[in-house]
């Protein structure tokens, strides 16, 4: 096997990781710390670099079934820390909602 898609294969097991203890932390004390923000944004910084890697090793073309897949879960991160992020910037470690949606985040038209 190639060995930069090995060290992509590790880098995303890292990623699984620190992205599992972020979210499995926050859903148990319902609330967002530095911890959480820490291994949340570890987690899509390792997921980023770990896709690069498979595209630099990989000899199929981008847009595959599989990358497509890839590519909209790491999206789907993205705004997940996006969101994280901005409810710890308005709200500091205040509790999170226990049913966190996009739209009590997202802002509403005209203000």
């Amino acid at each position: 096997m190639n060995s930069v898609i090995i060290r992509a294969v590790i880098v995303v097991t890292f990623a699984l990781i620190f992205y599992s203890v972020a979210v499995i932390t926050e859903q148990k004390k319902s609330a967002v710390t530095r911890r959480i923000l820490f291994f949340l944004t570890g987690g899509v910084l390792l997921d980023i670099s770990s896709t690069l890697l498979m595209i630099i090793g990989s000899t199929n073309i981008p847009l595959t079934i599989h990358g497509c897949i890839g590519y909209s879960a790491l999206t789907v991160m993205l705004i997940d820390a996006i969101l994280v992020w901005r409810h710890w910037i308005k709200n500091g470690s205040s509790t999170m909602p226990r049913r966190f949606t996009f739209t009590q985040e997202l802002p509403t038209v005209g203000g």
